[in-house]
């Protein structure tokens, strides 16, 4: 109860209660993020059940009962008779987990090289950080597209479609280190030279337990508004990278692939198969994104007017 007594009088909370365009994108994200995680209850239908399928349905436009069948579907339904807003819970289940597991991974290497080039200095530091100049030098989604290409060349045929999430999680998280890293490193090279570290060192910690019971606690502010905003990032970085048809595969499509879908459609009318997926992405990225830009405000002093 201190604990939650203490959050609720801190500085942050105050700026969050401050902020309407906090509250408001924290509120979208939060019913987005609820939504998917919880589809088999939220959603009316499960849109990947073939006996639940009806393709009758097919085309049906939003609010409006189809001609054959007498149904009505919220958001309308696609060529296969599948419930439009379904299908976008359930992608966007694969695109939180995507985004979220590939800001994981990217962060865990970025700290680990951060706080090790920092700490070890000298050639380590130099090596690392040429590293991350040159993968600056490529835009982040030919990387991630080129890791993909990799991964899935070497992976055997029969088991793409299994292991493509995953291959698609290592490829945004090795597109997206650097700046975690670079990040890290400079804040772990001013805490490094502190007197709480020198402390440590003269009563024999080892240089493991300086930097990650000492150093890495203080470098964490800046690393959650990197990884809130990365988060929104990576949302997009998937759905461009299915959109491309080099992501999420068919059986477990993601708001890209959906998008992707919708396309081939709306030249012919059925503008709902790709309007809804799109406007969930976009709802998606700008509200994680402006939580990430709130975060970095109120954690940074010097942007206080």
């Amino acid at each position: 109860m201190d604990r939650i007594k203490r959050a609720l009088d801190s500085d942050l909370f105050y700026s969050y209660k401050s902020s309407p365009l906090a509250l408001v994108s924290s509120i979208v994200a939060a019913i987005l993020i609820f939504s998917a995680v919880f589809a088999p209850l939220v959603a009316p239908h499960n849109p990947f059940d073939p006996g639940s399928l009806n393709l009758m349905n097919g085309f049906s436009e939003p609010m409006v009962p189809n001609a054959f069948t007498g149904d009505t579907f919220m958001l309308g339904t696609d060529d296969q008779g599948r419930d439009v807003f379904s299908t976008i819970l359930y992608g966007m289940r694969i695109s939180l987990f995507v985004g979220f597991a590939a800001v994981v991974f990217a962060m865990t290497i970025g700290i680990v090289l951060g706080l090790t080039a920092a700490y070890a200095g000298g050639r380590i530091d130099s090596f690392i950080m040429r590293i991350a100049d040159v993968q600056l030098t490529f835009p982040s989604i030919l990387v991630a597209m080129l890791v993909f290409g990799i991964a899935k060349g070497i992976t055997p045929v029969h088991l793409r479609d299994q292991v493509a999430i995953w291959v698609l999680i290592i490829s945004i998280g090795l597109s997206d280190w650097v700046q975690f890293a670079r990040v890290v490193r400079g804040a772990a090279l001013v805490e490094k030279s502190k007197e709480y570290v020198e402390a440590a060192i003269l009563i024999g910690r080892g240089p493991a337990g300086i930097v990650f019971r000492h150093i890495l606690p203080n470098v964490l502010s800046p690393v959650l508004v990197i990884a809130t905003i990365s988060l929104a990032l990576a949302i997009i970085s998937e759905a461009t990278l299915s959109f491309l048809g080099v992501g999420a595969p068919p059986t477990s499509p993601s708001l890209g692939t959906l998008i992707r879908v919708g396309q081939g459609f709306l030249f012919s009318g059925e503008w709902w198969i790709l309007f809804f997926p799109a406007m969930t992405l976009l709802l998606l990225a700008l509200s994680v994104n402006l939580l990430g830009d709130w975060l970095r405000d109120a954690l940074n002093p010097k942007l206080d007017d």
